[in-house]
């Protein structure tokens, strides 16, 4: 069955992987097995993926083996719902803020007894496999992994109740869209942001959830990892290139000019 998500998100150990914004091709599975990824998170909310690019790119990361967190760009029940009958294991939903909006997203994403997402078998979140229906769902909600981000002043006042739901694996921080809420936007050493990140990472530890976070640097993981972060994504796919290109072309032309 391969690494599981949840059980990874759960374990309280280091699951280290990266973000996905601009390149899903057939290979990509294997290239970010190669670099040694746990996960891979896959975004919809800034990247313009479809769900029908999104369908393939599970497949194309499945055949690397890794397994695969994905961003939906809102908190709707069908959006849940549908991109995790296309075979997310994974779901992950924006700017969550309250209670409510965590247990609906619970019940959207769970089959019943557990929620009450609308039922389908042997179609991509099963790999179309047959199986009795009542052990066909148990295992989905067995499967399924919910991540909530926290990335608004709301959102923290609230991050305790959302960590102690049952049905969330994981609180996410969401750093950038946090600032932005709290009027310090990209001000990450600014005590009102440290302040904030504490209160998201004792509500998880608390409740035995896992903490996760996006990362462009050692310094920035440094902190992540002394915070107890223990999800980290490093940096993303467009940003990674780039800089190694013009990392490798600045050091061209500098041989060049010698």
């Amino acid at each position: 069955m391969g690494k599981s998500l949840k059980r990874m998100f759960r374990s309280g150990d280091l699951v280290a992987g990266t973000f996905l914004v601009e390149f899903v091709t057939p290979g990509i599975g294997h290239i970010l097995a190669g670099a040694g990824c746990d996960f891979a998170f896959l975004d919809m909310e800034h990247s313009g993926f479809s769900e029908e690019t999104v369908k393939s790119g599970l497949r194309f990361l499945e055949a690397g083996g890794i397994p695969t967190l994905v961003r939906i760009p809102s908190r709707e029940t069908h959006d849940i719902a549908r991109i995790a009958d296309v075979g997310a294991e994974g779901v992950m939903l924006p700017l969550v803020g309250s209670l409510e909006v965590a247990k609906a997203a619970v019940a959207a994403l769970k089959y019943p007894p557990l929620g009450r997402r609308g039922v389908a078998i042997r179609i991509a979140h099963d790999n179309y496999r047959a199986a009795p229906a009542a052990e066909a769902l148990a295992a989905a909600n067995d499967r399924t992994t919910l991540v909530l981000m926290i990335e608004t002043a709301e959102g923290v006042e609230n991050a305790e109740a959302i960590a102690a739901l049952d049905g969330v694996d994981a609180l996410w921080l969401g750093h950038y869209d946090l600032s932005a809420s709290l009027g310090i936007a990209g001000q990450f050493d600014h005590p009102e942001f440290r302040a904030a990140t504490r209160r998201i990472c004792d509500a998880a530890r608390k409740h035995g959830k896992g903490l996760g976070r996006l990362v462009t640097g050692e310094a920035e993981a440094r902190q992540a990892l002394a915070d107890g972060f223990r999800i980290i994504a490093w940096g993303g796919d467009a940003w990674l290139l780039q800089d190694a290109l013009a990392q490798g072309l600045a050091g061209l032309r500098g041989m060049a000019a010698g």
